[in-house]
């Protein structure tokens, strides 16, 4: 059926007016048979077969761009986890392969590269525990590296002793990225039921299902879904509000599959999935905590948010099911407090606190993600949150996550700048009190009875 007038109107509006973008195109590629007895051997594959396969990445997101008018934000790279492909070598320190990879992304053009990534929930291999001790080192010497970890699922529970060394490598690499307000954590996150096809950083990597090359493509419309909040207005019930923001996905991931199949087509490879997660920006009018406002709190931590957020992400999964059978990644809304203007706003006026956010993220898409703390937080601290937050992900059956910042020399209240896509951080208060009686027992906590589904 042709498009009609008012259709194509309503799309230009969209991009002109209301920032909707294709967020990322992410490039999975398989690197398994660069697996080597020697790391030398195996970064040369690595390196070479990024560029082999990457090498037009981002000119044909840009011809794309060119010719269909959508705005293209992110060229990236995920690849299998790299503690698969190192294990042959035995080697402890793992680096080389991160310095690889971003020469690789560094010459084709992408923002990052994700999969210096281990899977860790039920225990480690000597190439996951070279893997966990070589993050901060990696992260803080690498431009366009992402690493990211499993530590929890709802078949295996969470492992604590992952949980706990995991809060050590967090904190070693904000002490290695010191001067840049602790950065190289921005490019770290770990998981609960962890997704092999998801196209967003830090955690973007492909799992051992996936194909040789893989386009995933991830999109964004924060801004699309609260101009047709405000167009609906205040009187609508909520059941109206639902739809509105389900027809506005729907429209939203229809536009994202065009551009995802066309790019695999272009690139020769297959097309995996569209993410349609709404994934805010610190650009005004982009915000995931504005469209909750226009749901009806008053400022977003106020009482109401947690529903209003759980409406707004099941209708965005819903319109997204509707539009595409290739619907994956994470697919909801995404709660990055530094990466969202409205949520700094609440940060600010006191609304938005970590606690809050904890209660958000057992009904949107992630958890706590670009979160800063006082830069003195214990490993003990920072492992009792991170531990909550997979928790949650475990009883529900869903993927959650943690991507938090000790942020070094500053405290509570106190405003870290980091630029660009990552934003502006408020210093959350993380409170008095910690846990390091449950920190020092590690082991496991035994998956929950509903992991019994067979």
């Amino acid at each position: 059926m042709p498009l009609t007038d008012r259709e194509i109107l309503e799309t230009i509006r969209m991009f002109e007016l209301e920032t909707l973008d294709i967020r990322t195109t992410t490039l999975g590629i398989s690197l398994f048979d660069c697996a080597d007895p020697d790391l030398e051997s195996t970064c040369e594959k690595v390196y070479t077969k990024v560029l082999s396969h990457a090498r037009d990445l981002v000119a044909v997101a840009d011809s794309i761009a060119g010719d269909y008018g959508v705005p293209i934000v992110n060229r990236r790279i995920a690849v299998t986890p790299i503690s698969f492909i190192a294990a042959a070598s035995g080697a402890q320190d793992l680096v080389p392969i991160a310095r690889a990879m971003d020469a690789a992304a560094d010459e084709v053009g992408v923002d990052y590269i994700g999969g210096f990534s281990a899977y860790v929930h039920k225990g480690f291999t000597r190439s996951d525990a070279a893997l966990f001790d070589s993050i901060p080192a990696a992260l803080a010497g690498t431009d366009h590296v992402c690493a990211s970890v499993s530590l929890a699922s709802t078949r295996a529970g969470i492992n604590m002793d992952a949980v706990v060394r995991f809060a050590k490598v967090v904190k070693d690499t904000a002490q290695l990225t010191r001067d840049e307000g602790g950065i190289g954590c921005a490019k770290l996150v770990c998981f609960c039921n962890a997704v092999e096809d998801n196209p967003f950083v830090a955690g973007a990597h492909i799992g051992p299902g996936e194909p040789e090359t893989v386009l995933n493509v991830g999109v964004s419309g924060p801004g699309v879904v609260r101009s047709a909040l405000e167009r609906l207005g205040p009187e609508a019930d909520l059941v109206a509000v639902a739809e509105t923001v389900k027809r506005t996905a729907f429209k939203i991931t229809r536009m994202g599959e065009l551009v995802g199949r066309e790019a695999a087509r272009r690139l020769g490879t297959t097309f995996g999935i569209v993410d349609v997660s709404l994934a805010p920006t610190p650009a005004v009018g982009d915000s995931v905590a504005h469209c909750l406002e226009l749901i009806g709190v008053d400022r977003t931590g106020a009482p109401g948010t947690t529903a209003a957020l759980a409406l707004l992400t099941d209708a965005v999964k819903k319109g997204g099911a509707m539009a595409s059978s290739r619907v994956g990644g994470l697919s909801g809304a995404f709660i990055p407090v530094s990466e969202d203007q409205g949520m700094i706003d609440a940060v600010r006026a006191g609304t938005l606190s970590l606690a809050k956010l904890e209660a958000m993220s057992a009904v949107c898409s992630v958890g706590l993600d670009m979160v800063a703390v006082p830069g003195d937080t214990s490993a003990a601290v920072l492992a009792g949150v991170i531990a909550d937050q997979l928790a949650i992900g475990m009883v529900n059956s869903k993927t959650t996550a943690v991507r938090i910042i000790p942020v070094p020399g500053k405290g509570p209240g106190e405003t870290v700048e980091w630029g660009g896509l990552l934003g502006t951080a408020i210093v959350q208060d993380v409170g008095p009190a910690g846990c390091e009686v449950f920190h020092g027992r590690g082991g496991r906590i035994p998956a929950p009875l509903q992991s019994y589904r067979n």
